[in-house]
C-alpha cells in the first residue's frame, strides 16, 4: 500500500514538467554526468570548501555538486545528531507506547518486522540547511518501516489527548539552571500530525536495514518536515495531555522572527516543523556548446506546480522536473541553457506550487534571529 502514487496526484505532480514540454525518462535515469559532459565550477565556492567522508560521532553533509543518483546512498545521506550515537542491542531493545492510552505497549524489533510494511520515497534537510554550506544537509531515501498510525491505534489513544513525544535512545547530561539533569533526545507531534498515514517507524533505508548513523534499528520519519522532527534510535512513543517543552521544541530549533500579529510588529517564535518551499541550482554541466542546469526541490509534500530558473536579468524559464518525483521526495529539474554566452553569469531558482505560493526571495523573508528554515531564493555565480 503506498497513498502518494495514486494516478490523480502523480498527474499533478507532473504538470511543471510537461508544461515545459516531453522530456525523454531514460534522460532521468540518474543525474549523473554523461559522456563528454564536464562540470562548469561555481564562482561562490571557496577554494578551501571542502566536505569530510562520514566519521564517527560526527555531522555530515553532502557536496550538493557531487550527487549523482536519485536516492542518497546511505553512506552519504547527511547526518546530525545532539546527544552522540548509541549503539543498541538489537535482540534486547525494545519500544515502548506509554502514557494517554488504552493499552500500553511494548514491542521487540522481531515483533515489528513481522508487522505490516510500506515504502516510500522521503526527501528531507535539516532545519539548519543553509548557503554556507551549499544546502549540503539534504537527502531522498528509499524507507520501509511501520504505519505509525497502526500502532497508535493498536494502542488506542484516550480523549483529551493532545501530544504525542518521541524519545530516543540518545543520551546526555546537560546544566539547566545551575542544575545538571540528564535529557533524552526527543521531539512531539500533535495528535492530528502524528496520525497522518505516511508517518513511519522506519527500519530500512535504501534496501538495507537502518544504518547506526542514521537511528538503527528504528527512527520516526515524518515526510515534509524537517530532519530533527525524525527522532533516531526511537526507544518511546508517549502520550500526553500537555504541551512537551523539551530542548529540541522550546529551547533549541526555535525560529525567533518579526511578523505582524493582529496589525503589531512583534518578535515571534516558532518550533522548525514542515518544511518551506525551497529550490536550489546545485550545478551546471557542459557538453561543447550545450549547458544544462540542475537543481532540487524540497517542502512540505505539497503538490509543484513549475520551477523557474532565470539567468541574470533575463526572463524567468520553466525547467523539467524529473517524472519520478513523488509526493514526499526530493524533485530534481533541468534546464537546458542553450544560448549561454561566454563570461560571468548569475543564476537563480524559485519553485512555485499548485496554491500559488512562490518560493520567496531573501528580501521578501522575514526579519529573523538564527540559521533555523533558511528557504529563499539562492542565487549562484558561474563562468563560462
Amino acid at each position: 500500500m503506498n497513498s502518494e502514487n495514486t494516478d490523480a496526484g502523480r498527474r499533478k505532480i507532473l504538470k511543471g514538467a510537461l508544461a515545459a514540454g516531453a522530456a525523454s525518462i531514460s534522460s532521468w535515469g540518474l543525474p549523473a554526468l554523461a559522456q563528454g559532459e564536464s562540470l562548469v565550477p561555481f564562482t561562490d565556492v571557496p577554494e578551501n570548501f571542502t566536505v569530510r567522508p562520514v566519521a564517527p560521532g560526527s555531522n555530515h553533509f553532502l557536496d550538493t555538486r557531487e550527487i549523482t543518483n536519485y536516492f542518497t546512498p546511505n553512506d552519504d545521506f547527511y547526518i546530525v545528531q545532539h546527544y552522540g550515537q548509541p549503539e543498541i542491542d538489537e535482540d534486547t531493545y525494545r519500544l515502548r507506547v506509554t502514557g494517554m492510552v488504552d493499552n500500553e505497549l511494548e514491542f521487540s524489533m522481531q515483533e515489528l518486522l513481522r508487522k505490516d510494511a510500506i515504502e516510500l520515497q522521503v526527501g528531507f534537510e535539516c532545519g539548519g540547511n543553509r548557503d554556507a554550506i551549499f544546502h549540503g544537509l539534504i537527502g531522498n531515501g528509499r524507507w520501509r518501516g511501520i504505519q505509525l498510525t497502526n500502532i497508535l491505534a493498536e494502542a488506542g489513544i484516550q480523549d483529551g489527548a493532545k501530544e504525542i513525544v518521541f524519545f530516543g535512545a540518545d543520551v546526555a547530561t546537560e546544566e539547566i539552571r545551575g542544575q545538571e539533569v540528564e535529557k533524552a533526545f526527543a521531539r512531539s507531534l500533535s495528535v492530528e500530525d502524528a496520525v497522518r498515514p505516511e508517518n513511519l517507524l522506519a527500519y530500512q533505508m535504501n534496501g538495507e536495514p537502518l544504518p547506526h548513523y542514521h537511528g538503527k534499528p528504528l527512527r520516526l520519519l515524518v515526510p515534509g518536515w524537517y530532519g530533527v522532527a525524525n527522532v533516531k534510535w526511537l526507544t518511546q512513543i508517549h502520550v500526553q495531555d500537555t504541551r512537551y517543552m523539551g530542548r529540541f521544541m522550546g529551547r533549541d530549533y526555535v525560529t525567533l522572527k518579526k511578523e505582524s500579529v493582529g496589525g503589531e510588529e512583534r518578535w515571534v517564535e516558532n518550533s522548525v516543523t514542515r518544511m518551506h518551499l525551497k529550490s536550489a541550482i546545485i550545478r551546471v554541466v557542459e557538453r561543447g556548446s550545450q549547458h544544462r542546469i540542475q537543481g532540487f526541490v524540497l517542502n512540505d509534500g505539497t503538490l509543484i506546480d513549475s520551477v523557474e530558473v532565470k539567468i541574470d536579468d533575463g526572463r524567468w524559464r520553466r525547467a523539467q522536473i524529473n517524472p519520478r518525483s513523488t509526493k514526499s521526495s526530493w524533485k530534481l529539474f533541468n534546464l537546458d541553457w542553450n544560448d549561454a554566452a561566454p563570461g560571468d553569469h548569475t543564476i537563480v531558482s524559485r519553485v512555485t506550487d499548485i496554491n500559488g505560493n512562490v518560493q520567496a526571495t531573501q528580501e521578501e523573508l522575514p526579519e529573523k534571529v538564527s540559521y533555523w528554515e533558511n528557504f529563499g531564493q539562492f542565487p549562484r555565480t558561474i563562468r563560462i
